[in-house]
């Protein structure tokens, strides 16, 4: 088989670097169809733009931080001929928010994929769990080296049993004599203790240096050897603080003869030298969330005496008689564990032959075939079983819908506009947009699904509408939260989206009462109409006049103000639309969807072919640029898109999704083309993870919606826009299956 890796990799110093080699020529020489490797490669993971030599077998990096070079990966490895990509996952080693830049890597891919988990948390955060979740669902096959790992990958993760393989950690084959080795590095007289790895805090060697004092008392020809560098991440954040302190700690204690600390990141024929010449190895952690450790299986492997503390890995690994555990931080344990070994020969040997017998079980080559077996499975299942297409109908995929969120945002005044996280923030009070939009939701929410607790909500946000209105129709936007207002006139976008829930309300009134004071607030806001200059303003206005008449037909001056306000976007459309920019302005910006959105509700209750040619124009145009991938990718806010520029890629926004499901809807009622509720759904998709960061936006906990997608991840707060776009884009999903099924 020919396989794709991606992971770091040597000459960059990182212990999946070296796991990543080991397992690539292991498998290589088991591959017994393709002895010389059918060319198989790595794409290595760059850590702040190093500039590494690579081995031949290296075929493509990625700077970790620039996404960029994340989907470039994808397409080599999708037209590489490779039959197999297997990714090493670790969360510190990709970029973005917890890695979350691998994800578009890891969807965009042709082959089947394998992923081998380095760490599993067992309290992830939201975003840690979001994204471990979406990598084994994307994945055929995980595979993990503990039996922990399995049982918290099925209990906290929600991955299906029989899609993880249990393959253990595996060790280079090296075979050195004890004697030999102690008398190379003339320590022939010594007892040997041996701690190796990258060096921080959470690995505890001060408990072992602590240990020590009541040991050399014993045995005064000890000598503990702490072979390792300092954690490049730490390096960077607080350099050689915890070395340092070791140091000085080994000087507080008097134990400088007992002691030594080797600054080295060494070969590994060096490294098991350094396993062999000792007489005990320890590992001192800190606590017991360790669900791998590369040094502890080699230790094991070279049938080492081990002493550890019993975080998960060691736990599994020192079973039956194969090493010897002591508590956290327990120093004087550790001194009795420590003396007792070496003063009973017979008893280290004893251990050390349990641990080497275990250890030929796991060496690469074994581990290496083991892999292959996995690699030949799923490559075969893949072959066998076809990708079933996801119907665009099929809502059982959808969340259970919830206004929980809603409900929390929202007190007795209006819906509160922002929230820190999932907690409503008071200090930024409440806006006209979004008490429209709660409107709007909660009128839809109960024509939908007949949701009596989001109708209790609508006088709440149709009073805070009623007085923000002004005398002459205007409206004011923004409330603090003590009920103070902050302006004079709010912005006629504010204006506009107004308009579209009192309208959408005149057609989808669930009493008299609120019919009549909608009916108040809309003709007192009609003179405002034919002064709006904002094209999204009039868009939105377009919206709310078409619900307005879809019940009130004989309205004649309103449909002509509606042919006027139509004509003003079509105007625009002219002036700007031109070798193949087919749009209403000079760029993309912000809520796009709204345009063609309008010109598709105008020409449903005009009936004129100009208006329907610009609406479907515009939306082409719309779908061409941000649906080309597949799955939709929004304009991003922070330089949206000029014509003949470059278009931003972050700040994404929910209200823009909700635009595009919207806009398919009703496209789907303009000419029934069944491909526009394909589309919408792919849109709605867009909050359940199919984006440009392969995230969920829709929190499961809260039940809100995050506020948008960034470079560095998902924004985690969960303010009103951005859920009350996830619930409207939710209940048109609900609606457009229904007018499917019932067309049908």
């Amino acid at each position: 088989m020919k396989n794709a890796y991606i992971a770091t990799y040597p000459p960059r110093q990182c212990g999946i670097g070296t796991f990543t080699q080991n397992l690539f020529t292991s498998m290589v020489a088991s591959d017994i169809d393709e002895p010389h490797h059918k060319k198989s490669f790595i794409v290595a993971i760059n850590d702040f733009e190093q500039e590494l030599t690579y081995p031949e077998e290296v075929k493509f990096t990625i700077r970790q931080e620039f996404q960029e070079d994340y989907l470039a990966a994808a397409k080599y490895i999708n037209i590489s001929g490779a039959d197999c990509c297997i990714l090493q996952h670790e969360f510190g080693i990709f970029g973005g928010q917890d890695g979350v830049y691998i994800l578009p890597l890891l969807h965009q891919l042709d082959i089947p994929l394998i992923v081998t988990l380095h760490t599993v948390i067992q309290t992830p955060s939201y975003a840690q769990k979001e994204i471990l979740q979406r990598i084994c669902k994307m994945a055929n096959r995980v595979v993990v080296m503990s039996h922990k790992a399995i049982e918290m990958l099925v209990e906290i993760y929600d991955v299906p049993k029989d899609k993880i393989a249990y393959v253990e950690h595996g060790v280079p084959n090296f075979r050195y004599i004890q004697e030999e080795v102690k008398k190379e590095f003339k320590l022939e007289k010594k007892k040997v203790l041996l701690t190796f790895g990258f060096v921080s805090r959470n690995k505890g060697i001060e408990t072992a240096i602590e240990a020590l004092p009541k040991v050399v008392e014993k045995h005064p020809d000890v000598l503990y050897i702490v072979l390792g560098k300092t954690h490049p991440s730490v390096l960077r954040h607080v350099g050689e603080e915890y070395r340092l302190y070791l140091t000085q700690l080994v000087e507080d204690l008097k134990l400088e003869k007992n002691v030594v600390l080797l600054n080295e990141f060494t070969t590994q024929k060096e490294l098991f030298k350094y396993l062999y010449a000792s007489d005990i190895y320890i590992t001192p952690y800190l606590n017991e969330a360790q669900i791998t450790s590369g040094t502890l299986a080699y230790a094991v492997g070279t049938g080492s005496a081990v002493v550890s503390t019993p975080y998960w890995h060691a736990t599994e690994l020192l079973s039956n008689g194969r090493g010897v555990l002591f508590d956290f931080g327990n120093i004087d344990e550790l001194s009795d564990v420590l003396i007792d070994l070496l003063d009973n020969p017979e008893k280290r040997l004893t251990i050390r032959k349990k641990a080497l017998k275990h250890g030929r079980k796991i060496t690469w080559p074994k581990i290496g075939s083991m892999y292959n077996d996995v690699v030949e499975n799923v490559v075969q299942e893949n072959i066998e079983i076809q990708k079933k297409e996801i119907i665009p109908y099929d809502i059982s995929l959808l969340p259970l819908f919830s206004i929980e969120h809603v409900q929390r945002l929202t007190d007795d005044t209006g819906i509160v506009q922002h929230a820190k996280f999932g907690i409503p923030n008071l200090k930024e009070g409440y806006c006209l947009d979004d008490n429209s939009r709660a409107l709007l939701m909660a009128l839809m929410a109960y024509k939908v699904k007949k949701d009596s607790a989001a109708l209790k909500l609508c006088p709440i946000y149709l009073s805070y509408i009623h007085y923000m209105q002004n005398k002459d129709g205007t409206f004011r936007n923004f409330l603090s939260f003590n009920r103070e207002f902050l302006d004079e006139v709010g912005s006629e976008d504010a204006f506009g989206r107004t308009i579209w829930a009192i309208g959408y309300m005149l057609n989808n009134s669930p009493n008299d009462s609120y019919y009549q004071i909608g009916r108040l607030i809309f003709d007192k806001a009609i003179p405002i109409f034919e002064d709006l200059k904002s094209i999204r303003s009039i868009a939105n206005t377009i919206i709310g006049i078409c619900h307005y008449l879809r019940s009130n037909m004989s309205d004649d001056i309103m449909i002509e103000r509606l042919r006027k306000l139509t004509h003003v976007l079509i105007d625009h459309y002219q002036a700007n639309s031109h070798d193949n920019w087919n749009w209403f302005e000079e760029l993309l910006a912000y809520d796009n969807a709204i345009l063609p959105l309008a010109m598709l509700h105008a020409a449903e209750i005009l009936n004129d072919d100009e208006v329907r040619k610009v609406a479907f124009d515009s939306m082409n145009f719309l779908v061409d640029h941000t649906m080309s991938e597949g799955y939709l990718s929004i304009i991003g806010n922070e330089e949206w898109y000029k014509k003949d520029g470059d278009r931003s890629t972050f700040a994404q926004q929910p209200v823009d999704a909700m635009g595009m499901v919207l806009m398919f809807r009703q496209a789907y009622n303009v000419d029934n083309d069944k491909n526009h509720l394909s589309k919408l759904f792919k849109s709605f998709k867009w909050f359940l993870g199919e984006n440009d960061l392969r995230m969920n936006l829709f929190n499961h906990e809260t039940k809100g919606c995050f506020d948008g997608l960034e470079h560095y991840g998902v924004n985690q707060n969960q303010g009103a826009e951005s859920t009350l776009a996830y619930l409207i884009s939710y209940l048109n999903v609900l609606k457009a299956h229904e007018d499917y099924y019932r067309k049908d």
